[in-house]
């Protein structure tokens, strides 16, 4: 065999040795026996810790090579792992509250009562059957409080009895009367008061009323009143002693009401403590011989002039449902 025939074998030879032998892809694959491709080198690092750094929100993805199917072992699904809230509320601590972590998060109510605030939000339903057919003496109108100044009176067992039989006798003339819910002698007319006016009112009448001290008053004389509009009328006790120390007292809270602008007391106030209301204008029943027998049995209670000598200890203002207490000295 010639030189040039050895060197055509040769090549050949050469060339069949190469078909038999894998080839890389350009996608840096490398066999991996019957169970399909695996990727190679660096780039497959990289992308197997991306797979595993994938957003917990992300789908599952199916990930195929750049070399046609070959059967089951060349499509290969790509996991990715799902952390636990725990796990996510550790890492969101950690490196500041993310979009979807902070939009999850329910929204924490205002502090009421921040200075300079708005005024709180009410939920408000003009129904005179919630309140045993009262009337409004003036309309509801939202951040308007409606706000008294009154002496609180706290009754004892033997002035409940008292009452009950008041109640008894006043009831054969007006069936719908009912007794009062608490009891209390008014230093004010009920008055509007805005929102922000409040804090400010409550501290001036504090001022005005702190030089008072603790005095007593007797109330034993059976009154029918009816409220300006005559929606409603009452029985009461006016006072017939402590009349001076009310009227000082009265005069100090008008001037906090002339400050704001707000309507003051009676000119002629007849101070007293109600008991009992009902709907509408019928002092008329009430009035005449009822009151005459009302005043009878008042003036028979057993102990009636100690019972009702009061010792009035504080001040307070309502404002809407607010309360605040101007303790005498």
């Amino acid at each position: 065999m010639g030189s040039k025939e050895r060197s055509k074998e040769g090549k050949k030879g050469e060339m069949e040795r190469r078909k038999g032998a894998p080839v890389p892809e350009a996608g840096g694959l490398q066999p991996r026996g019957a169970g399909g491709l695996e990727r190679a080198g660096p780039a497959g690092a990289e992308a197997g810790r991306a797979a595993e750094a994938a957003p917990c929100w992300a789908a599952p993805t199916t990930a195929t090579t750049g070399m046609a199917a070959r059967g089951p072992a060349a499509t290969r699904p790509t996991l990715v792992g799902y952390s636990s809230s725990e796990d996510e509320e550790e890492e969101e601590g950690g490196r500041g509250a993310g979009a979807q972590s902070s939009a999850c998060r329910p929204r924490l109510p205002v502090p009421a009562d921040l200075p300079g605030g708005p005024e709180p939000e009410e939920t408000f339903r003009d129904d005179s059957s919630r309140h045993g057919g009262r009337v409004r003496g003036f309309p509801h109108e939202r951040g308007n409080w409606a706000t008294l100044v009154y002496l609180p009176f706290t009754v004892q067992e033997e002035f409940l009895e008292l009452l009950e039989l008041l109640l008894s006798r006043a009831r054969t003339y007006v069936s719908s009367l009912a007794a009062m819910e608490e009891f209390h002698l008014s230093l004010s007319q009920c008055v509007v008061l805005r929102y922000h006016w409040i804090q400010p009112f409550v501290r001036s009448l504090r001022e005005h009323l702190a030089s008072f001290h603790r005095f007593f008053s007797v109330a034993d004389q059976v009154k029918v009143y009816t409220n300006q509009n005559k929606t409603r009328t009452f029985i009461g006790l006016e006072v017939s002693t402590g009349h001076f120390q009310l009227l000082e007292l009265v005069s100090e809270v008008d001037r906090v009401l002339e400050e704001f602008d707000l309507p003051t007391f009676y000119k002629d106030p007849s101070f007293h403590i109600s008991l009992a209301w009902c709907i509408g204008d019928l002092s008329g029943r009430l009035e005449g011989q009822c009151l005459q027998e009302l005043q009878d049995i008042v003036d028979r209670f057993e102990d009636s002039a100690h019972l009702l000598r009061v010792h009035w200890e504080q001040i307070r203002c309502k404002s809407g449902n607010k309360y605040f207490s101007f303790p005498l000295r």
